[in-house]
């Protein structure tokens, strides 16, 4: 590695430190989708160190209400990642991790089963990392599940002082994997005839403006997000659900 290559390498380094830094927030959101009109609350972990990066987020519903009148969380659903790097200095390799993750969670009506993943991240940005991009390939093992195909694709963005505007973030990211639905051949549903595989796609694309910079509160934003999935859950079809709200950052 001759000098100036070094140089470059040990400026983008310090600059990925400084501004992927360890960052917690929670998220509240009222959900308007036809089927849900509730608030969901999400907490959200990014942390940066030598050997590479954790991520997690856990997901809450609230909209549990018994015939006694309780109300309380109705589901939750959990995930965690984590990305191992230790040629971060490498050039040419330094934009690839190994990464392994854990999901799962359970809601009012369904249960999304454990799966664990593994498999390659890609990391792209833009010289000032306000424009960054990761592609993942996972191979995706799903408990209790069956799939043909186990493997699920990723893709995560983030755009930073969006149009040049100071403050306003579009970040999100798009999961696409294979499940097996079982078919049965009678009305009893008690002999199955085969098992018909199909692609399963969930995107959460976010617009958040940091409006407490206006007021010397920069931890504060508002904006929203827009859930677009298909046979996620137990929905079967194409959905569109907006949503509306804040977030605080730690």
């Amino acid at each position: 590695m001759n000098k100036k290559t070094f140089i470059a390498v040990a400026v983008a380094t310090l600059a990925l430190g400084q501004l992927a830094k360890a960052q917690t927030n929670i998220q509240v959101f009222y959900d308007f989708g036809s089927d849900r009109k509730q608030v969901t609350t999400t907490i959200e972990g990014f942390y940066n160190d030598n050997w590479g990066n954790t991520f997690f987020f856990v997901d809450h519903d609230f909209n549990h209400k018994s015939n006694e009148g309780t109300q309380a969380i109705s589901g939750t659903y959990v995930e965690l990642a984590r990305c191992l790097n230790f040629w971060q200095k490498v050039p040419v390799l330094n934009g690839f991790s190994l990464q392994v993750e854990y999901n799962g969670g359970v809601y009012k009506n369904y249960f999304i089963n454990h799966a664990l993943l593994a498999g390659v991240d890609y990391f792209l940005h833009t010289p000032d990392f306000k424009n960054t991009f990761n592609f993942k390939v996972l191979y995706k093992k799903i408990f209790q599940g069956v799939s043909k195909v186990p493997m699920q694709f990723t893709f995560v963005w983030g755009m930073q002082d969006l149009f040049g505007l100071k403050g306003l973030r579009f970040s999100g990211f798009a999961d696409f994997w294979w499940e097996d639905h079982v078919l049965f051949s009678d009305k009893s549903g008690s002999l199955p005839s085969a098992q018909l595989s199909h692609v399963v796609f969930i995107s959460e694309p976010q617009l958040w403006y940091n409006v407490g910079q206006h007021f010397g509160v920069p931890n504060f934003n508002i904006g929203g997000e827009v859930e677009l999935s298909y046979d996620f859950g137990s929905s079967r079809g194409f959905w569109v659900r907006p949503c509306a709200g804040i977030k605080w950052v730690f």
